[in-house]
């Protein structure tokens, strides 16, 4: 398992990750909207604005204060997140 800082110290598993987008398109704000509805979001923000929105395979949305670009170097980057090896 590979958890990756999303900023603030908060971690998310990156195999559970299914799309990192830009909050700024109607889509992603309508999305956003509902999954608070439904209390699926999760906001990593700690007040700051979104820059960044994580979609994971369990229907949870993720805001982080990161942009997409930033994110993606932390989910390529190796150093970024740190490996736990449970039962392997």
């Amino acid at each position: 398992m590979k958890l990756i800082n999303i900023g603030f110290g908060n971690l998310i598993n990156a195999d559970r990750v299914v799309a990192v987008i830009s909050p700024d398109s109607a889509p992603a704000k309508r999305m956003i909207q509902e999954c608070r509805e439904r209390a699926q979001l999760i906001d990593a923000t700690h007040g700051r604005k979104t820059k960044g929105v994580i979609i994971t395979d369990s229907d949870n949305v993720v805001l982080s204060f990161l942009t997409a670009e930033q994110l993606l170097v932390r989910f390529n980057d190796q150093k970024g997140g740190r490996e736990f090896g449970f039962g392997e």
